[in-house]
């Protein structure tokens, strides 16, 4: 099916006449092009008629695999009554928010400022000049229980327009000051306090019976364990490092991850991570792939590898672009129902696979007749592992025969995929898979994050520059916070996993434009979208995670990397004023692990390692460094083929000359010691 023809007038048998979203690029705006509501993408039109016309905005964000954006679609925006009262007297703009991540902070922001809490599809009415006065979520239609429904908020709102207007931008300013206010509220404690705190809350909101945090819905939230886990390291707490195992196991054991086609849905919808809801995202995958393969390196339980390779195997096989990029997402809904192409009859494992197999198969993932989802099965692994007998998850013959049923499933019907590829996105599933070659050693992983790269400096680079997603052969949009950020972590950890100078010039390359563009050299902290961008109602900084690790605390990660590697006092002061500015603006440090793994590196001595290479080969460190944990040591590769790369890099590595023999050297906490020539030796300077 042709994107642009995915939604249509249900039962109205009105002429499909596109809207003004007619030339944009994004998947989700595409959807809604035959739409009766007159969309428009943000920009100058939309403004200039909202002003020209006196008529309030109702701006509507939301992504194409969102599936109560699906639903608000069908019930209100294919409804002819909905669309002729909003034509008539609103002007309706359309915002992709995995395209314009800036617009969609900055009007969620007003969303859980006005009614404490926030989601997609995120609904704002605003003044021509984008003060809104009013926010929600998702409306139904017509008024229903609690909630109110579209029809009537919308006659609700036209009347205050005409009746009480100075009113309603009366409180749209006192809204745009609160936020404004909001952004530059400071206060600081120590350091170490932010993180122990941490660490605290995340024991305290742990559910010891189901692992996970708080109660349903359960999110994975990736970068909380991965935090987890190094402050069990750090600190030597064998309750952190349960917590993040026993969430591991949890995530794997439940219908969240899909056994037969591999991958993690976007969360669980109840406690025990059974039901899903079903759609995929690369960035969830992506994050999950790190945090799996950091355990795997930690504990060194292989399990733990194995979930980390069957995600990269999905990501490979129905998210990766011939020419290396990644796509976004897979939607949860088919044939308009959720999660139907992932269940499972009872009868269809016997009918497929035979009487024997099929009831192995059947018993392997707890299919049951009277099933556990709608009458139907998501397969699972919840009542067959506990945390204490996890020791392997391969079995061959489920192998074989869950490959015969994943290739059933694909014959039963289609999902909708979202082929856009997101420089920030596709930078952490680049960043996973470098840290996969680091950690596991596969070349084959190395290559797809080496082709990953390739991609985004071929089709989503332009003058310097990063754009913000590529699709249907073309670029658009200039690059946010999270694109340059993730792109530099990427890049980062490429280099750290091949040890390939090229991939950390271009780092220091593209974490000055970040600099330069977005960055506040007075107070810290970087604004979400460039200085030369749109300006918008006002221009937010956030250290906030949210299903993905924030973008100021991946930028202060970026910092704290490249001031160590290169020297450089630039990056090491803005690395400072980034750590002043994080420590400031943490108020409740359970969404903020990010930054407080940044800062667990900070108050734990660093290690620096320059391996002075008398030939080419990193093989033997290389395979060293995989038996080893230790997650905040800084390696640098010297050898007479990079040596002058390096040295337009970093300094001071010319203090560390060329020789017959290889040299490592290791500095601790700002104190060197003497070259060691063995790598056994150097084993013993790094776990004494």
């Amino acid at each position: 099916m042709n994107t642009t023809e995915h939604v249509t007038n249900k039962g109205q048998g009105t002429t499909r006449i596109p809207n003004k979203l007619i030339d944009e690029k994004s998947p989700y705006l595409l959807q809604h092009v035959y739409n009766p509501v007159k969309w428009y993408p943000w920009g100058d039109e939309a403004f200039t008629k909202a002003k020209a016309e006196n008529k309030p905005i109702f701006l509507s964000i939301g992504y194409s695999t969102c599936h109560w954006c699906h639903v608000m679609a069908h019930e209100s925006f294919e409804d002819n009554e909905v669309a002729e009262y909003l034509n008539a007297n609103f002007v309706s703009i359309k915002v992709d928010r995995e395209e314009r991540p800036d617009i969609d902070s900055v009007y969620m922001s007003v969303c859980v400022n006005m009614t404490g809490d926030g989601g997609w599809p995120l609904s704002i009415f605003m003044s021509p000049d984008q003060k809104p006065f009013y926010a929600g979520t998702y409306f139904p239609k017509h008024s229903l229980y609690q909630r109110p429904g579209l029809l009537d908020l919308l006659h609700a709102i036209k009347a205050a327009w005409e009746g009480s207007r100075d009113e309603l931008i009366k409180s749209s300013e006192d809204i745009t000051r609160a936020l404004k206010e909001n952004e530059n509220r400071k206060g600081a404690i120590g350091l170490q306090e932010l993180v122990q705190t941490g660490g605290s809350y995340l024991k305290r909101y742990f559910d010891k019976e189901n692992a996970g945090f708080g109660r349903a819905p359960k999110f994975p939230t990736p970068h909380n364990l991965t935090f987890l886990l190094k402050y069990s390291y750090y600190f030597k707490d064998k309750e952190t490092l349960e917590i993040a195992e026993k969430t591991l196991l949890a995530l794997y054991r439940g219908g969240i991850f899909d056994h037969i086609g591999f991958g993690f849905s976007r969360y669980s919808t109840d406690a025990i991570y059974l039901v899903p809801h079903f759609e995929k995202m690369l960035y969830d995958n992506a994050l999950l792939t790190s945090a799996y393969l950091e355990c795997y390196q930690y504990t060194r339980i292989e399990p733990y590898r194995d979930i980390a390779e069957r995600i990269m195997e999905y990501v490979k096989r129905e998210l990766t672009d011939r020419e290396g990029g990644f796509y976004c997402a897979q939607d949860a809904d088919s044939e308009g129902e959720e999660g139907k192409y992932y269940v499972f009859e009872h009868h269809e494992a016997i009918k497929v696979l035979g009487e024997e197999d099929g009831k192995y198969f059947n018993e392997y993932f707890d299919i049951t007749s009277k099933g556990n989802f709608e009458g139907a099965n998501i397969p699972n692994r919840i009542k067959a592992i506990n945390f204490d007998e996890f020791q392997s998850i391969k079995d061959e013959r489920i192998d074989r025969l869950g490959q015969q049923m994943y290739e059933y499933r694909l014959s039963r019907m289609k999902l909708h995929k979202d082929d856009k590829i997101l420089t920030s996105w596709s930078s952490l599933m680049i960043a996973a898979y470098a840290n996969a070659y680091r950690v596991i050693g596969k070349e084959e992983y190395l290559e797809e994050a080496v082709k990953g790269v390739e991609f985004i400096q071929k089709y989503l680079t332009e003058k310097g520059r990063l754009k913000v997603l590529y699709r249907d052969g073309s670029s658009k949009g200039e690059g946010h916070l999270e694109d340059y950020a993730f792109y530099c972590m990427a890049l980062i950890s490429l280099y750290e996993g091949s040890f390939r100078a090229e991939y950390l010039k271009e780092a220091v390359c593209y974490t000055n434009v970040l600099l330069e563009l977005f960055f506040d050299w007075v107070e810290g902290g970087f604004y979400l979208y460039a200085k030369d961008a749109e300006s918008l109602l006002f221009r937010p900084k956030t250290a906030e995670d949210n299903a993905m690790p924030s973008g100021n605390s991946i930028a202060a990660w970026v910092l704290q990397k490249l001031a160590l590697l290169t020297g450089d006092a630039s990056l090491m002061k803005a690395y400072q004023l980034q750590l002043n500015y994080l420590s400031g603006v943490i108020q409740y440090p359970l969404s903020h692990c990010a930054a407080l793994s940044v800062m667990l590196s900070e108050i734990n001595p660093s290690k620096e390692l320059v391996y002075v290479s008398a030939g080419k080969d990193t093989k033997e460190l290389q395979c060293f460094l995989r038996e080893i944990y230790t997650p905040d040591l800084t390696v640098i590769v010297k050898n007479k083929d990079n040596a002058k790369m390096l040295a337009e890099l970093i300094p001071f590595i010319e203090d560390y000359p060329l020789e017959e023999s290889d040299a490592y050297y290791l500095c601790e906490n700002k104190k060197c010691q003497k070259p060691v020539r063995q790598i056994e030796e150097l084993r013993e300077l790094l776990l004494s």
